[in-house]
């Protein structure tokens, strides 16, 4: 007798959507199902219909945002996918998905704000379900490697990190052209994208955040640097600009058939979603220069630094021990949030660990590596997430609503700090929550 496929639905048909529903159709086909989508879109749900069929699965159930209650009635999910957008609606899908006795499986960051947070936790404590974010950088086998070096003792204890994270002027200027350039939306890049870097240092400690403190501007993607640059008759928008064949930020949705299908087609939809918005706005309200300081709570500090106009992307970062020094460098491919690239792949010859001993000479780590998006994580990741029986996992990589708590709450203090310029505490955006 054949066992019974999990069932699952999705909630957010967008681009962070597509390697869920990928998975679900092909790899893992015999041992789950997915049995209804939900989207605010009837035209990304039509979408993404059209793409299950052509991968030869038969088309699903579609719900529309406000007959979430229905769509778990009628089809009976035993986990509740997450991947709306934008990020500040998170917290609403988990809550209600755990509520109507649902787990639940959401991208990161698990929501935006302390209040959000909050609520989360309690509902997840209230109700038994299972709460599962998806970090799929602590699947990246370089990632994985620095947790065992750390993990081994090898440099000692961690007194200090140093984190700089370069997003460049392709990828990191598409934060500030989509929903993401408000902080009502995302949280900033200190929640939304931060969130992952967060993550890993709290997992590579193995230990949670105290204190922080940030500085951070807006001193690039402006009207200003637009000016400077001989962009005075620009639009709000890229589509029909005036300035477009003199904008190295110009982008043409109608050149890329997932984009013109995703955002074009759809741009009179309920959510009105423009993709394409300036850069250069006056209206974008969050930072592109981000200084962060956080104490964790058996002392370690962590300096880090996010930058979204650099040339190339990338990340450095050096632990401190009290019996040596732990570097590790990598290099990122470049690209636009669905463009088809794959995400965060590793540029193998720029990636080096290197174990530098107390008293010794640096001595360089073969790195491992793996294929796939975010550095050979994402299909780690789903194999951990959809697989009946996913393989052993010391490192303890599947992360949980701590941890999507935690890596927030770090980005979430920061932004207060920016506000008030004032040092704050992790604990008192917890209150009473339960971890």
């Amino acid at each position: 007798m054949s066992k019974t496929k999990k069932r699952y639905a999705e909630v957010g048909m967008g681009g962070r959507s597509k390697m869920y529903t990928g998975a679900l159709l092909d790899d893992y086909k015999d041992c789950c199902e997915l049995v209804a989508i939900c989207d605010i879109s009837p035209g990304r749900m039509d979408l993404a219909n059209r793409r299950i069929k052509e991968s030869g699965g038969a088309p699903v159930p579609t719900y529309n945002a406000g007959d979430f209650d229905t769509m778990v009635a009628e089809s009976k999910p035993d986990v509740v996918i997450v991947t709306t957008g934008p990020d500040a609606t998170h917290s609403d899908y988990i809550c209600r998905a755990m509520e109507l006795g649902c787990d639940v499986v959401t991208e990161k960051p698990m929501t935006t704000d302390e209040i959000r947070c909050r609520k989360i936790l309690k509902t997840a404590a209230k109700t038994g379900k299972k709460l599962q974010v998806t970090f799929n950088y602590r699947y990246s086998p370089p990632r994985s490697q620095i947790k065992e070096i750390i993990d081994s003792g090898t440099i000692g204890e961690i007194l200090s990190v140093d984190f700089a994270w370069l997003l460049d002027t392709r990828h990191g200027a598409d934060y500030f052209r989509r929903w993401h350039r408000r902080r009502e939306n995302s949280g900033s890049l200190l929640v939304h994208k931060a969130t992952h870097h967060f993550d890993l240092v709290n997992w590579w400690l193995s230990d949670a955040p105290e204190e922080v403190f940030c500085h951070a501007s807006l001193g690039y993607y402006t009207p200003a640097t637009a000016e400077r640059t001989g962009l005075s008759d620009r639009a709000e928008r890229c589509k029909d600009c005036p300035a477009a064949d003199r904008c190295k930020f110009y982008l043409d949705l109608s050149a890329s058939e997932n984009f013109r299908e995703m955002y074009l087609d759809c741009e009179n939809e309920p959510d009105g979603y423009i993709r394409d918005k300036c850069v250069f706005s006056d209206r974008i309200d969050i930072w592109d220069n981000m200084s962060v300081s956080v104490r964790y709570q058996r002392g370690t500090l962590l300096n880090y630094i996010l930058h979204s106009y650099s040339p190339y992307e990338g990340y450095h970062i050096a632990f401190n021990g009290t019996k040596g020094r732990l570097e590790h460098h990598a290099c990122e491919n470049t690209y636009v949030s669905g463009d088809g690239s794959v995400p965060g792949e590793l540029k193998k010859r720029n990636t080096s660990i290197t174990l530098i001993p107390e008293f010794s000479q640096p001595q360089a780590i073969e790195v491992r590596t793996g294929e796939g998006g975010h550095g050979g994580g994402d299909p780690v990741l789903l194999a951990d997430i959809f697989a009946p029986d996913p393989p052993a996992d010391p490192l303890k990589r599947k992360a949980g609503r701590r941890d999507g708590a935690y890596s927030i709450l770090i980005g979430v203090a920061a932004g207060k700090s920016i506000d008030t310029g004032k040092a704050v505490i992790i604990a008192d955006l917890l209150g009473d929550a339960p971890l």
